[in-house]
């Protein structure tokens, strides 16, 4: 299997540190506000990914941050009037709602960055201590001066590295170094003791902080959006191999690509920002799905409702063939001579760097090749060809099978939720609140 590393820009064999076992850490959350249809595509592609080592014989461990301190959770706790640690948890509980409806669902771990503090603490005195780190009168700034290979992930220059989420100030060494710990500087703000004042970490530090915790100095795969490779991530190996003293922290760096909606990139200021909440009003997680495996993770996608509408028919098309395969699979591996080109090409696309769109093009060239046939397969053939489409489905994350209809659904949804109204009267919350977390597990939207 080869994977393309953002590091060496080129594709690699997919060795593992070791054998048959992977660690995986993807950038989590800012957990301020919904997640958007732009996290929906990062977090589908390496829940993909996942899936698919696990399929190939692979035992994964992967680990998502959640940033639950930062500036924008702090501002908007001074906005809304809703403590900051409070605010936090509203919206990590709605983005693992949100995830769970996408069925992006294979996280091992969800590490909170306060959660995580005497790990970042530990990690910052060792870096003071090995003279990578100095403090001043406003925090504690990683001197990247002392770090001569700063900037080989993006390939940029020191002069390039925007000053991101921290103010220049003429305290530091170099305008460019980045806050490892930030000292209090307002009465309302969330702070945690340290050598160094009272205050709280840096973005950058929290993820080495909590991926040398988990996995140690160095891993396998680490994961995030394209838009976070400079400064985030060329932090987090500046941080992580001048403290360890072991390089690289990273075998393979995997980034996804921009989504832009219509063509033009996703803000609240052009009126295209869309959160999942919004898209799973009028579209099945499915769909949603299925278009973004319809581009590379690495391409850039462009969101629209003819694209949308485009997945849906394809996914449309994939079901109605497998309601044909009037069999039901039976545990065992037949052979059968007009799936075995098909099956090889899947396969051997997911093995080229995870390609989805090519492994979904050999799903349609099965369907092509055999529609008009299916009647004369014997049930052998058909039950291979079932097994599968069982088995790209699971990789995929989506079902290929008809959705039911329950007539009577609305009548006992309306019922659950007459009973639920009458718990919560009753201040029976423990219990309402059960039935809400369960009707949103599956798929209903449930707000007090």
């Amino acid at each position: 299997m080869d994977v393309y590393s953002t590091l060496t820009r080129s594709k690699e064999n997919f060795v593992t540190i070791n054998k048959n076992r992977v660690n995986l850490f993807v950038c989590g959350p800012t957990v301020y506000d919904d997640a958007h249809i732009g996290h929906g595509r990062t977090y589908i592609s390496f829940d993909t990914i996942k899936r698919y080592l696990e399929y190939r014989g692979y035992a994964v461990f992967y680990i998502q941050n959640i940033t639950d301190i930062d500036d924008k959770i702090i501002n908007r706790s001074k906005e809304s009037g809703i403590p900051a640690d409070q605010l936090a948890r509203k919206y990590e509980k709605r983005y693992i709602e949100d995830m769970n409806k996408l069925n992006v669902n294979n996280v091992n771990l969800f590490a909170r960055a306060t959660d995580h503090v005497d790990e970042i603490l530990d990690q910052i005195q060792r870096l003071i201590d090995k003279g990578f780190a100095y403090e001043t009168e406003d925090g504690v700034y990683f001197e990247i001066d002392k770090f001569p290979e700063f900037g080989k992930l993006s390939n940029r220059n020191v002069e390039e590295l925007e000053s991101h989420r921290d103010i220049a100030e003429s305290a530091k060494k170099n305008p460019q170094d980045f806050a490892l710990w930030k000292k209090r500087s307002g009465v309302d703000e969330p702070t945690w003791q340290s050598p160094w004042g009272d205050g709280r970490p840096g973005w950058h530090i929290e993820d080495t902080a909590i991926t040398e915790y988990y996995f140690g100095p160095q891993y396998d795969a680490h994961g995030g959006g394209l838009d976070l490779i400079f400064p985030h991530h060329e932090a987090e190996i500046t941080q992580m191999e001048a403290v360890s003293g072991k390089a690289p922290m990273v075998q393979f760096w995997l980034h996804t690509g921009f989504l832009n909606v219509n063509g033009e990139k996703m803000s609240k200021s052009l009126n295209n920002f869309i959160t999942i909440r919004e898209l799973l009003k009028d579209y099945e997680p499915d769909t949603f799905r299925f278009f973004v495996l319809s581009t590379h993770y690495r391409s850039p996608i462009d969101f629209s409702k003819d694209s949308l509408h485009q997945s849906e028919r394809s996914l449309e098309r994939i079901r109605k063939y497998y309601e044909l395969l009037d069999v039901e699979a039976d545990g065992n591996d037949y052979e059968c001579d007009v799936l075995t080109s098909h099956k090889d090409e899947f396969f051997n696309s997911m093995d080229d760097d995870f390609n989805t769109p090519k492994a979904i093009a050999a799903i349609f060239g099965l369907i092509n090749d055999t529609k008009n046939q299916l009647s004369a397969l014997s049930d052998e053939d058909k039950i291979a060809i079932k097994t599968f489409l069982d088995d790209a489905a699971h990789i995929f994350g989506v079902s290929f099978e008809a959705e039911e209809v329950n007539a009577g659904s609305d009548d006992l949804l309306k019922l659950i939720t007459d009973v639920r109204s009458e718990l919560r009267a009753n201040k029976q919350y423990e219990l309402s609140d059960k039935i809400r977390d369960d009707l949103i597990a599956l798929n209903y939207e449930i707000e007090d």
